[in-house]
C-alpha cells in the first residue's frame, strides 16, 4: 500500500473551502425549492430565478473545490 500525504489526520480542504461548499449547497437547495410546487408553473421564480440560483450553486461548488489559499510569506 502506498503512503499518501494525507495520512497524518489533516483535512483534505481548508476551512474556507468547506464554507464555500456549504454556501454552494445552500444555493442549490434554495434554487430547487423555488422550482418545486404545482401552482403557477410559469412564474418568474420557477422558470428563471430558481434555475439561476441552482446553477450558481454548482459554480460555487466547483470554485470551492478548486480554491487554494495564498501562502503566507
Amino acid at each position: 500500500m502506498k503512503n499518501n500525504e494525507n495520512t497524518t489526520g489533516k483535512l483534505l480542504f481548508g476551512k474556507m473551502n468547506y464554507r464555500l461548499m456549504l454556501a454552494g449547497l445552500a444555493l442549490i437547495i434554495i434554487g430547487c425549492g423555488m422550482m418545486a410546487g404545482k401552482e403557477d408553473i410559469f412564474s418568474f421564480t420557477k422558470i428563471t430565478l430558481g434555475p439561476i440560483l441552482a446553477m450558481l450553486g454548482f459554480v460555487v461548488e466547483v470554485f470551492a473545490i478548486m480554491y487554494r489559499p495564498k501562502k503566507q510569506a
